[in-house]
């Protein structure tokens, strides 16, 4: 009331419900733009955060599901051995903390001393057993950590992009089953050389349905140079098809290809070939020109009467 009378006195009574009245709207519209202002802050923070999580890349070591039933159906029975260890520890360790307590019990006493030497034999069984099922347990536990990253290395191969022609690209997951691929990546002056190294097998290789992915690693397009002649028509057909791919996406290739080196401890500049089984998985590699006539010797044709019987013997998996 102190305050309404001077401002009355001031003001007047009629003006003072004037003043009320607009510093009402006054405060009102303050209290509305602050809300809207509020509003629009947060929804621009949540659109940010989200569009962060989003752009966010997955992690290259992850292991995907697909990976993991992949392991699984290789090696059915790892799992139960592994539990049975992990069981088998965890009774051990139990049995050597009841022995450990009734051998402290057995020294303090002088009237069981003459126990000590069995409990002492019952608690070594029981290291011995922890120590023995520790071991199986980590080794196949490195076994399987092993098969789960070449598992997913095969994985990311598979999802590498192949061009066929100019308006059909496809994954290298595509052509399992129907092509063994061979990767040569190295300079363009290596993959010329593959090139030429292996027209006298051209043929052979068709039979064992092998294709070829050239791989140029310093940047520059190899020149594979056909001979267009009437006469060699049709062994330049079958050459233009075991050269006929191309990669899409050099760059995830090369980061690819990159990792298999750093595995392998080999020079990240040193001509490489990888060779893969009808499955897509791999089954050779090496430094240096691709060995076709080991390829023709070692891969059996994907038609004929051994066909079918044979489609499984590409090499053991590396």
């Amino acid at each position: 009331m102190s305050t309404v009378a001077p401002l009355s006195y001031i003001l007047g009574t009629s003006n003072l419900h004037l003043y009320k009245d607009n510093n009402f709207r006054f405060f009102h519209q303050i209290l509305y733009h602050r809300k809207m202002v509020l509003s629009s802050f947060k929804s621009s923070f949540s659109s940010t955060t989200t569009c962060s999580a989003t752009n966010k890349p997955s992690p290259s070591t992850e292991i995907s599901s697909t990976t993991k039933i992949r392991s699984e159906v290789l090696s059915p029975f790892r799992s139960v051995r592994m539990f049975f260890y992990l069981a088998f520890m965890a009774s051990g360790a139990l049995g050597g903390l009841i022995a450990t307590t009734r051998l402290i019990a057995a020294l303090t006493n002088p009237a069981r001393a003459t126990q000590v030497p069995e409990m002492l034999q019952g608690l070594g069984i029981d290291i011995g057993a922890v120590a023995v099922f520790a071991f199986l347990y980590s080794r196949d536990n490195r076994s399987k950590n092993a098969q789960l990253a070449r598992l997913s290395r095969e994985e990311n191969l598979s999802n590498l992009k192949l061009r066929v022609d100019r308006n059909k690209i496809i994954s290298v997951s595509a052509l399992r089953g129907f092509a063994r691929l061979v990767i040569c990546a190295g300079p363009a002056s290596f993959i010329e050389k593959s090139f030429e190294l292996s027209e006298p097998f051209t043929e052979s290789l068709m039979e064992r349905g092998v294709l070829v992915v050239p791989l140029a690693t310093d940047g520059t397009s190899p020149s594979l140079e056909f001979d267009e002649s009437e006469e060699n028509m049709e062994k330049t057909s079958k050459r233009k098809r075991l050269w006929q791919l191309s990669t899409v996406y050099t760059t995830e290739w090369s980061t690819w290809l990159d990792e298999q080196k750093k595995l392998a401890g080999v020079s990240r500049d040193s001509p490489v070939y990888l060779s893969l089984r009808m499955d897509g998985r791999v089954r050779g590699s090496g430094v240096g020109y691709p060995p076709w006539n080991a390829f023709v010797a070692q891969l059996p044709p994907v038609k004929g009467l051994w066909s079918g019987l044979l489609d499984g013997m590409d090499g053991r998996v590396l």
